[in-house]
């Protein structure tokens, strides 16, 4: 098979395996990138073709493969010790300045670039002023792949959740309060409608293409986190909010409702999970 006909995921964590696993089931060659050994075989037993490397070690990048499709979807993991902003600004500068071609470029990047704050609905041409030190890193390295690299598709993301990721699932198990204002809007995604939609970039995205990936109801937090206790056995969710001037208050200005017509009209996604009361009893088994 030619490797330049094939589909390389840098950051091939929850949701890229999944991508991974309808590309191969495609019969499409899939490369998948990591920085573990361990993780490497195991991608090799699932079918992938594992590539070591680190977005941080430009000498690593070397061994990136020439491919037709990449999908960049790493996140930042707080247990490396690895500032925020080195894995998503310079990491995705070294791997841009690694990858030799690529028809498509697929890039998974973060609605927290958008920082209104006020319950408004938020469309793909809303100000991109987030309030929060993460945001802005997540937009610095979007404006950056788009400087770099123009005809990229970038997907904002809301939060992604589904089996073994549910939002503070934990905390409600454990009767702990939750830190937050429970009147402020959440916005979801199912990890299923998010592959799916990785695809559906990957077929329709127009070059340079910026899409909102969210389902179609927006959620006030008390409403989601009591349907999650109902469904988990757990007691009603307590909330209390942040000390004033921590980052998490900072991070709380940040309150709304976003909005995905072109994930539906230019993508032409039909979600299977349009609602947060469709997507909880699938990922924790009651469906």
């Amino acid at each position: 098979m030619d490797a330049e006909a094939g589909k390389l995921i840098i950051g091939c964590g929850y949701l890229g395996r999944r991508v991974a696993a309808r590309w191969l089931a495609q019969g499409q060659r899939v490369f998948a990138t990591t920085r573990s050994a361990a993780k490497a075989q195991e991608f090799a037993r699932l079918g992938m073709d594992p590539v070591l490397c680190d977005v941080l070690d430009c000498n690593s990048l070397s061994s990136l493969p020439r491919v037709g499709v990449v999908l960049y979807c790493i996140g930042h993991d707080r247990s490396t010790g690895r500032p925020m902003r080195d894995v998503y600004v310079t990491g995705v500068a070294n791997v841009l300045g690694a990858l030799l071609s690529a028809r498509r470029l697929v890039y998974v990047s973060s609605a927290s670039v958008y920082g209104q704050e006020h319950g408004e609905e938020v469309d793909e041409t809303a100000a991109t002023e987030p309030v929060d030190e993460s945001g802005r890193v997540v937009l610095e390295a979007e404006n950056l792949v788009r400087g770099r690299c123009p005809s990229a598709i970038v997907l904002r993301f809301a939060g992604i959740y589904g089996p073994g990721r549910l939002l503070r699932q934990q905390t409600i198990e454990l009767g702990e309060p939750i830190v937050g204002d429970p009147e402020r809007w959440l916005n979801l995604i199912h990890v299923e409608d998010g592959v799916t939609t990785v695809l559906a970039a990957e077929e329709h995205g127009k070059p340079g293409g910026t899409y909102n990936v969210a389902d179609d109801q927006p959620v006030r937090r008390r409403e989601f986190y009591s349907a999650l206790a109902r469904l988990i056995g757990g007691p009603a969710p307590r909330f209390h909010m942040p000390a004033p001037g921590s980052p998490r208050s900072n991070h709380e200005r940040a309150n709304r409702r976003i909005v995905s017509r072109l994930l539906h009209v230019e993508l032409r996604v039909q979600l299977e999970y349009p609602t947060y009361e469709a997507g909880l009893p699938a990922s924790v088994g009651l469906a």
